[in-house]
């Protein structure tokens, strides 16, 4: 056959036959990455605050102020609320069906659409509990109403095991809605909940929601673990909490808070005497990672405002130029929370928020509540200002020196650093760069790598925790420098990630505490100055074995003691002895080739931000001076070890 696009060969019909429709949650099950972004950890942690927003949902219209989170130990998840229960009457869009039905098995049905049932919502954008459904094995859903109860349950993604009927008398509460649910292991690569990235979840909810109390059991044989998460005071002690782990500049936690006809907001600060802005921003209780409208009037009005202050209290000279944003902002934690009925979220992920409304809103906000609050709180706000201004002087000592840096790569060719070992590929998208504890790592790795694609970067020692130190002390640092200069995308402001030179870097150092320290401080080096690189899933983990042994004449690689002890109760009789692995350094080339540097052996941890507040918090609490709290994490997080490098 002829066309304009070729010659053709035709093999089957084209029909109207041939057009598949999948109906109610086929789609789910067919394509879920669709629906939850994957089917690795995180989508299955998706499950988890699908149904919890719908709880919380209920909380910001004003009709719950309880939520009970409970993992179960036959491996299932219970959401409890004290809402108003999902309306049990028929729905009169689907005959024979009730509308707690329709709300399980229909995409998109709910009571967030139309206006009637909620003023705000953070669910409008999201999948809704139907997709929780169609991704479980079962499903029970209970409801309280009008001192009612009721029951339905479903099986196999969504197929109705028992209608929705009446139990009886309500015993307990007289209103609520209780969603129990067993992830499908079809699905899933892993239906193992982690109990700290869901009480890290429900503890930001509990902030943003001022009194809402929200509950946390752990009932698995063995980790047995129980958490209550309240605050009077909202989001002031987020920001309390924010700081905890750093030197706040100041006692005081600022706060103020505004309404117009659709739309309120809340915004809390604090200075601390670090380097680096932690401002987070939630739109209906979502976290807009990517900022938005609501950030942009803040940040706009801060730096207006501050300006202001500072000219009429002569603190900035006539001759001064003004404070840059950024220069306002250094070491400023503030939690910006607003509620709006029709927020306009960028993107599935809900990660910027859009209306041009809540701009102007926030920025008329906070100007006149920020002026106020300088005004009422001169100590304060000398304080902030005379940081303000170092850091200025700072930010111009540290643009002479990337301005020199620059000029000095010119003269000298790439100004790519002497002791890289490059690859030959120009092709970032295949290129990786492997940054290396120690010379004699170095050496093993530049003879066990593939010279094609893979180039090394030997560090000598720890680097400069960026944690303590402003941007121009790190540009005279030689390690840091060499950071910048192999990977290509600059630093800081100036970072641009279509610039690298890599796709993957991949941080190789020892599996002991100096390994693991070192590890820390370049995962908060990627953090805090070049974050696209984080967040663009650009930075791993390399994850040498920890043991070898021998089954007949091969060797064989363990990652860890869990891997050992699974080895040994899947081969009971094995005789052999384990060897512990020695450190990078004093391998010979084919071993740490074969463990840690072929890529089709190899195991790599990519390292992820999902929730920016906690990454600040962690890096924060790592890195910083307070020992006590540093341990308290460690030992938190010691259950869960594989974890923590994430």
């Amino acid at each position: 056959m002829e066309s304009d696009l070729g010659t053709t060969s035709v093999t089957a019909a084209y029909n109207a036959d041939s057009i598949t429709v999948l109906e109610g949650l086929e789609p789910v099950r067919l394509r879920p990455g669709m629906y939850i972004g994957s089917t690795s950890t995180s989508g299955l942690h998706h499950l988890v605050w699908e149904v919890v927003d719908n709880a919380v949902d209920e909380a910001m219209a004003g009709h719950c102020d309880h939520i009970v989170v409970t993992l179960l130990e036959d491996g299932g998840v219970r959401v409890s609320d004290n809402g108003r229960g999902i309306p049990v009457d028929p729905h009169p869009s689907y005959p024979g069906k009730s509308a707690a039905e329709v709300v399980l098995t229909v995409l998109h049905a709910g009571g967030k659409f139309g206006g009637g049932g909620y003023k705000v919502s953070g669910g409008l954008h999201g999948v809704g509990v139907s997709v929780v459904n169609a991704l479980s094995s079962r499903l029970v859903l209970e409801i309280d109403r009008d001192k009612r109860s009721y029951m339905m349950s479903f099986v196999d993604g969504g197929t109705v095991e028992r209608a929705l009927y009446d139990v009886g008398r309500s015993r307990g509460r007289d209103h609520g809605t209780t969603v129990t649910f067993y992830p499908d292991s079809t699905i899933f690569d892993d239906i193992e909940f982690r109990a700290q990235t869901i009480t890290e979840r429900l503890q930001i909810m509990a902030f943003l929601n001022k009194s809402l109390r929200i509950d946390f059991y752990d009932k698995r044989s063995g980790r047995s673990q129980s958490e209550s998460f309240c605050y009077a005071g909202g989001i002031v002690d987020f920001v309390a909490h924010l700081n905890s782990s750093k030197e706040a500049l100041f006692k005081k936690v600022g706060y103020f808070s505004a309404s117009e006809d659709t739309s309120e907001v809340e915004i809390s600060f604090q200075w601390n005497t670090a380097y680096y802005e932690s401002i987070h921003s939630f739109a209906n209780g979502i976290s807009t990672i990517d900022g938005g409208a609501h950030e942009e009037g803040f940040r706009k009005a801060l730096t207006t405002v501050l300006n202001k202050y500072a000219r009429s209290r002569a603190l900035l000279k006539e001759k001064d130029e003004n404070l840059a944003g950024e220069d306002v902002r250094e070491g400023l934690s503030a939690i910006i929370s607003v509620r709006l009925t029709d927020p306009q979220f960028e993107g599935q992920t809900k990660g910027r928020l859009g209306n041009a409304s809540i701009r102007s809103m926030v920025e008329r906000a906070s100007n006149e509540r920020l002026s106020e609050w300088f005004e009422e709180n001169p100590k304060e706000a000398q304080l902030i200002t005379s940081k303000a201004i170092a850091a200025a002087r700072s930010r111009l000592a540290a643009k002479q020196a990337r301005d020199l840096t620059r000029r000095k790569s010119a003269l000298e060719g790439a100004g790519l650093p002497g002791k890289l070992v490059d690859c030959s590929s120009k092709n970032a998208a295949e290129s990786e760069l492997f940054i290396v504890e120690g010379n004699s790592a170095g050496g093993s790795a530049k003879d066990a790598r593939d010279p094609k694609t893979q180039a090394i970067l030997p560090i000598r020692g720890k680097i400069l925790n960026v944690e303590r130190a402003r941007l121009d002390k790190m540009l005279k640092n030689q390690e840091v420098q060499a950071l910048i200069s192999a990977i290509g995308g600059g630093m800081a402001d100036d970072f641009d990630v279509s610039k690298i030179r890599y796709h993957k870097v991949i941080i190789l150092a020892d599996a002991d505490v100096d390994g693991s320290h070192i590890r820390t401080l370049l995962l908060t080096f990627f953090f805090r100055q070049m974050r696209a690189l984080v967040e663009g899933g650009f930075v791993y983990v390399a994850q040498p074995p920890l043991f070898s042994t021998r089954v007949g004449k091969s060797k064989i690689y363990l990652k860890d003691e869990a891997a050992r002890v699974r080895f040994l109760s899947n081969s009971p009789n094995h005789k052999d002895e384990f060897q512990r692995l020695k450190g990078l350094g004093e391998m010979d080339f084919d071993e740490l080739r074969d463990t840690t540097m072929d890529a089709s052996k190899r195991s790599l941890l990519q390292i992820s931000v999902e929730q920016a507040a906690l990454a600040d918090e962690v890096c924060s609490v790592l890195m910083g001076d307070d020992v006590e709290v540093r341990r308290k994490f460690i030992q938190t997080n010691a259950k869960d070890v594989r974890f923590l490098d994430i």
